[in-house]
């Protein structure tokens, strides 16, 4: 099995981590939904300036039910992460909403436990356990 996604995984934890350092500067004297507003404009822009570039346009026929469905719901996910993330960042510290943000990858395996059919061992479930205790660590230091 190639690593590759271990690349593009690590990508994205440096991307996440300028995201909240650059909304914590950007959302200064700025209400935090019409933020989320503005950066989603930026990321539809470039997502058509990327699938152009790469060609990587599909027919929207090409989509079934199940996908639209499924796309569907992770949009309305994503937005309300967003919205929420966006609240968070102006009323906290960076230092401590970044963290509780990423209890979302216990959720991730509960979820893919519950739903996925997934299985994680024994090790995997105390690594996840450990990143929990990480995250109240530092999310509640003082």
């Amino acid at each position: 099995m190639s690593n590759h996604w271990l690349y593009w995984a690590l990508a994205s934890a440096v991307f996440a981590s300028l995201t909240a350092i650059f909304a914590k500067i950007g959302l200064q004297g700025v209400n935090s939904d019409f933020a989320t507003f503005i950066r989603t404009i930026v990321i539809i822009l470039a997502l058509i300036l990327f699938l152009t570039y790469t060609n990587k346009w599909q027919p929207l026929s090409s989509l079934n039910g199940k996908n639209w469905l499924f796309l569907i719901l992770s949009g309305l996910a994503t937005g309300a992460s967003w919205l929420a993330y966006f609240k968070a960042l102006q009323m906290g510290n960076a230092s401590q909403v970044a963290p509780i943000d990423k209890l979302s990858l216990a959720l991730v395996a509960v979820f893919a436990f519950l739903f996925l059919g997934e299985r994680p061992s024994q090790q995997e479930w105390l690594g996840i356990g450990l990143v929990v205790a990480g995250v109240l660590t530092l999310a509640f230091k003082r």
